[in-house]
This record gives structure tokens, C-alpha cells and sequence, in this order.
């Protein structure tokens, strides 16, 4: 069953409660069966939950990539998942970019950077800490040797 292609018209025709299919790394899941097993989380500083079926139904019929992700769901709920699989999405011309990958356009501008390009912009900022924390320091030790010769 999970051999089964479906296209993105097709998977976005399936967004209710009792009929619910979710794109997550361009597979196909049933979650109609999860629905109301789904939990809610209590958000820290907040009264209010969140999860729980909402989400769900928010991503429904679409690539809910992104918002699988940004959770950081467990190893138990990766394995539940992937008893909901049903089959893979097809990518047609005119389907909306998969969540988390580059666009044709924009592909060498917002490209996820490997190695040393992408650690470079943190060891930059290291670097003025340290640098702005030796002058700070510099200046410090002049002006108060500057108030002791006046002394």
C-alpha cells in the first residue's frame, strides 16, 4: 500500500477529521486513525495548549513538513508515523516547493551551506566578543593608569 503515488491535488483533497492525509518529506500519511490520539502540549509560560488535533487539521491536505519538524517530535512518534504511511508524493510543475527546500529560483542564494561555510558566521561572531572584550579590557587598564599617575 505504501508503493501507492499520489500527486499533490490528491492529497489536498483529504483534509477533515474522518479523512485527513499529511505530506511529510514528500510521503503520504493517513492520519485519520491518529486524529484524536494526537497530544497537546502545554506551552511553557503559557495557560493554553496546543497540539492536539488543531495541528493536525491546520496542515491537513498539505506539506506539514515544516511543522513536524520545528516540534521536534520522539522516536515513538517517527515509528507511529510510519504506520500511517500510505505512499509517496508525486511531484507535478505548479505544486507548491517542498517545506525546507530551496526553490529553483533562489537555490543558490538560500541553500543550506555544509562544512566550514556554515560555522562561519559563529566563529565571526566569537571573534568580536573576544576582540570587543580585549579592547574593553585595554581600555580599562589605560584609563586607570591614567587616574594613578594623577594620584
Amino acid at each position: 500500500m505504501a508503493d501507492k503515488q499520489f500527486t499533490y491535488s490528491d492529497v489536498s483533497e483529504h483534509t477533515g477529521k474522518k479523512d485527513l492525509y499529511l505530506v511529510i518529506h514528500d510521503k503520504v500519511y493517513n492520519s485519520s486513525s491518529f486524529i484524536d490520539e494526537h497530544p497537546h502540549q502545554r506551552q511553557t509560560g503559557w495557560e493554553e495548549l496546543y497540539g492536539g488535533e488543531e495541528v493536525l487539521l491546520d496542515v491537513g491536505g498539505q506539506d506539514a513538513t515544516e511543522a513536524f519538524e520545528d516540534v521536534g517530535h520522539s522516536d515513538e512518534a517517527r515509528e507511529i508515523l510510519e504506520g500511517l504511511l500510505i505512499g509517496t508524493l508525486k511531484r507535478q510543475e505548479g505544486d507548491p516547493p517542498a517545506h525546507g527546500a530551496p526553490s529553483s529560483s533562489s537555490a543558490t542564494s538560500t541553500a543550506p551551506k555544509s562544512g566550514s561555510e556554515a560555522t562561519g558566521l559563529g566563529i565571526g561572531v566569537y571573534a568580536l566578543i573576544l576582540v570587543g572584550g580585549a579592547l574593553a579590557f585595554g581600555a580599562y587598564q589605560y584609563l586607570q593608569a591614567g587616574q594613578q599617575q594623577k594620584a
